[in-house]
C-alpha cells in the first residue's frame, strides 16, 4: 500500500491543515490536497474531512493513518538494516542483544581475549524480544549477527544454529510482588498446590517437559497454563497481571520489577552459551577457539572445521 502520497496524508494530519503540511513539506498546499485526494481515490476511501478548525480524520483515516506509521518505521528499520551491513567492515563482529539475552556474556569474554584480535572491532546490535520474531532472528546468524547470547534447550532454536557452552544457570520460579509465596527464600512443589504455574508448552525443550512430567504425574493439584514456546515481555507481564507463577531462571531475577524470583528445590540448572550459524565464517572459530583456550576446555565447538 505505502507510496508517496501517504507522506502527505500523514504529514497533513500531524499538522492539522493543508498549509502548514505544505510549508513542512516544501510543496504547495494545492500539491498536498492533490495528493490527498489521489490517494482517497486510489483506496476508494475518504480519508479526511475539512471543518472550521483546520481538518478531521474519518474513521477510515484513522485507520490508514495508524498504519502508516507503522509502515514508515517499518521502512526505516529495513534501511537501518541495511546501511549496518554494507557499513560494517569483514574484521567487525556483530553481536546481537535483548532484554532477555543481553550480550554482557560474550563482551566479559571479549574484553580478555580482544589482544588476540588486533583490529577486529565489536558492533553491538539490539533485537526486540517476541515469540513470534525471534526464529528470524536465530535464523539472521551469520547475516545480521556472528553472535547471539542466550539459554538455549531448544530443538527449534538449535535447528538454525550451533551453540557453544559457557555454563548453566539455575531454573526458579517468578512470583508477583504480592503473592503469597514471594517472601519465601525456597520453593518446593508443595508449595505451589492450588497455585497456577506459567511453563513452556511441551515438545520443544526436553528440560522443561522433564518438569511438566513430574508435576502432571505427582502434583496435579498445581494447575499448568502453556505459554509460547519462547518468552517475551509479555509472558512476564501475563504472570504479573494474573497472579500465576512462572517458570524461570536465575538470569533472569530482574525482567520484571514486580515479579521476584526464587530458586525451586525441584528443578536444576539450563545451558547458556553462544549461538552462531550452522554455517559461520572461519572467524567466528577463532573467537570460539580463544574462548576455549582461556576457559581450558577441551571440547570441540559445534560445526568446527
Amino acid at each position: 500500500m505505502y507510496n508517496t502520497q501517504l507522506d502527505a496524508f500523514v504529514c497533513a494530519a500531524d499538522c492539522g491543515s493543508f498549509t502548514k503540511a505544505a510549508e513542512k513539506l516544501y510543496i504547495s498546499a494545492t500539491a498536498v490536497m492533490k495528493q490527498i485526494n489521489a490517494l482517497e481515490e486510489h483506496l476508494g476511501l475518504k480519508l479526511m474531512e475539512r471543518t472550521n478548525h483546520g481538518i478531521r480524520l474519518t474513521k477510515a483515516g484513522e485507520s490508514i493513518y495508524k498504519d502508516a506509521k507503522v509502515l514508515f518505521e517499518y521502512s526505516q528499520k529495513a534501511i537501518a538494516k541495511a546501511r549496518l551491513l554494507t557499513d560494517t567492515a569483514e574484521t567487525t563482529f556483530c553481536v546481537g542483544t535483548s532484554m532477555l539475552n543481553p550480550c554482557k556474556v560474550f563482551m566479559d569474554l571479549w574484553y580478555q581475549l580482544d589482544d588476540a584480535f588486533p583490529g577486529y572491532k565489536l558492533h553491538i546490535v539490539p533485537f526486540e524480544d517476541n515469540h513470534e520474531g525471534i526464529l528470524a532472528e536465530i535464523g539472521a546468524l551469520g547475516v545480521k549477527y556472528d553472535f547471539l547470547v542466550g539459554v538455549c534447550d531448544s530443538a527449534e532454536w538449535l535447528s538454525r544454529c550451533n551453540f557453544f557452552q559457557l555454563g548453566e544457570y539455575r531454573r526458579c520460579c517468578a512470583v508477583p510482588y504480592k503473592h503469597r509465596l514471594a517472601g519465601k527464600k525456597m520453593l518446593s512443589l508443595a508449595d505451589l498446590h492450588g497455585e497456577t504455574l506459567m511453563m513452556v508448552k511441551r515438545g520443544d525443550s526436553p528440560i522443561n517437559d522433564a518438569e511438566r512430567d513430574e508435576i502432571e504425574q505427582n502434583h496435579p493439584q498445581i494447575n499448568i497454563v502453556d505459554t509460547p514456546a519462547f518468552y517475551d515481555i509479555e509472558v512476564f507481564n501475563h504472570s504479573e497481571q494474573n497472579g500465576y507463577l512462572l517458570s524461570s531462571i536465575e538470569c533472569w531475577g530482574d525482567i520484571h520489577p514486580s515479579l521476584v524470583t526464587i530458586p525451586i528445590d525441584w528443578g536444576g540448572t539450563i545451558p547458556y552459551g553462544l549461538l552462531y550459524a550452522l554455517k559461520p565464517d572461519p572467524d567466528v572459530f577463532k573467537v570460539i577457539d580463544a574462548i576455549k583456550a582461556l576457559r581450558g576446555y577441551n571440547n570441540p565447538a559445534p560445526g568446527h572445521p
